[in-house]
C-alpha cells in the first residue's frame, strides 16, 4: 500500500490516502485485464490455463497455507509439520485438478471455488478500514467503465470470446453444470474485473478470471405440433423417455458468478462482520438486492451488464453507515 494508515490520522488524511490506494490497487487491476486480453487476442490460451492454475494453486497453498497456521495456533490443535504438509499438498493438487478438469463433480468444484472466494477475501479484509471501502467503491466504478465503456478491457475480453464461440478465459462459480456443446448457445455475460488479476493484487499485497454472472437462456421451444396434441399422455410417453428429458433438463446451463465478483462481495461482508451482526444482515441483503436488480436490467437490456456497481453501492451504504451508527 501506498498509504498506511493510523489511528492518529485526521478524517482528510484517512480520505486521500484510502483514495490513493484504491487509485494504486485499480490501475494494478486494469494494467493486468489488459495483459490478459492481449495475451488471449493472440492466442497464448495455453500460458492463460497454465496461469490461471498457477494462481489457484498458490491461493490455496500459500495464503490458504498461513490462515490453516494462524487457525492452529489460535486453537491449539495438536498437529505435526510433516502431516499439516502433506494435507495440504494433497488439499491443493485436489483442488487445482478440480477447477480445471471437465469430469469433476459439481459441488467439489462449488467447494474449492467457495474456498478460493474466502481466501483471497480474507487477506483482503486485513487492509484498514477506510482503504477497504474507498476500494470497494473504486472497483464498483471500474467494473461500470471496463464493461460497458467502449475499448474497456472487459467488454473487448467478452466480444472477443463471442467472435470466437469460446469461454471466457476465468474462473467462474458454476451454479449448475454446463455441457461443452452448449457453446455456441447465445450467452448474456454480467462481467466484472478479472478475478486473476484480484489474485494477483492480493498476492502482491501479501508480499508487500473475467469474474461475471453468465445466464444462458435456453433455446425457444419449437412450435406445438397438432397431431402430438391429440395423441394420449401414454402414447408420448413411450416415445419420449423420461430418463432422457430428466437428463437433459439437468444439464440446461444456469447462472454463473465470476470469482472476482465472489470475492468482493465477501471482502464486504468481511469488513461488515467487524463492527456486529446487524451490518452483516444489512450488507448481505444490499448484495441479493443488488444481484437481482442486475438480473432484471439484463433482462431488459439484452446485453453485458457489470455485477459490482449496484450490490456494492448499497453494500458500502449499509455498511458504512449501520457500523459507525453502531459504534
Amino acid at each position: 500500500m501506498v498509504y498506511l494508515e493510523k489511528p492518529t490520522d485526521s478524517t482528510v488524511q484517512k480520505l486521500e490516502g484510502s483514495l490513493l490506494n484504491a487509485f494504486v490497487f485499480v490501475a494494478l487491476i486494469a494494467v493486468v485485464t489488459f495483459l490478459l486480453v492481449l495475451l488471449y487476442y493472440y492466442n497464448f490460451t495455453s500460458f492463460l490455463k497454465n496461469y490461471m492454475r498457477f494462481s489457484a494453486f498458490f491461493v490455496l497453498a500459500s495464503m490458504g497455507g498461513s490462515i490453516a497456521v494462524a487457525f492452529i495456533g489460535r486453537f491449539s490443535i495438536p498437529v505435526d509439520a510433516v502431516t499439516f504438509s502433506i494435507v495440504l499438498f494433497n488439499f491443493t493438487i485436489a483442488g487445482v485438478a478440480s477447477l480445471f478438469s471437465t469430469g469433476t463433480p459439481i459441488l467439489v468444484r462449488q467447494g474449492y471455488m467457495v474456498c478460493l472466494g474466502i481466501i483471497v477475501a480474507a487477506w483482503f479484509t486485513r487492509l484498514p478500514e477506510w482503504t477497504t471501502w474507498s476500494l470497494l467503491i473504486a472497483l464498483a466504478v471500474y467494473d461500470l467503465v471496463a464493461v460497458l465503456a467502449p475499448g474497456g478491457p472487459l467488454k473487448l475480453l467478452v466480444e472477443l470470446a463471442s467472435t470466437r464461440d469460446d469461454d471466457l478465459p476465468a474462473l467462474v462459480y458454476e451454479a449448475r453444470p454446463t455441457p461443452a456443446s452448449s457453446r455456441s448457445a447465445a450467452r448474456l455475460l454480467i462481467a466484472g474485473a478479472s478475478s486473476d488479476a484480484a489474485e494477483a493484487a492480493a498476492a502482491s499485497g501479501s508480499s508487500s478470471s473475467s469474474h461475471s454472472i453468465e445466464l444462458q437462456p435456453l433455446s425457444s421451444p419449437p412450435p406445438p405440433d397438432p397431431e402430438a396434441e391429440e395423441r394420449s399422455p401414454l402414447m408420448s410417453g413411450s416415445r419420449d423417455r423420461p430418463e432422457e428429458a430428466f437428463g437433459e433438463a439437468m444439464m440446461d446451463p444456469g447462472i454463473k458468478l465470476g470469482l472476482g465478483d465472489f470475492i468482493f462481495y465477501s471482502v464486504l461482508v468481511g469488513r461488515a462482520a467487524m463492527y456486529d451482526l446487524m451490518t452483516v444482515y444489512a450488507c448481505y441483503l444490499a448484495i441479493v438486492s443488488g444481484l437481482a436488480c442486475t438480473l432484471m436490467l439484463l433482462s431488459v437490456v439484452r446485453q453485458a451488464l457489470p455485477a459490482l456497481p449496484i450490490s456494492i453501492t448499497l453494500g458500502v451504504r449499509n455498511g458504512a453507515f449501520n457500523g459507525k451508527a453502531t459504534e
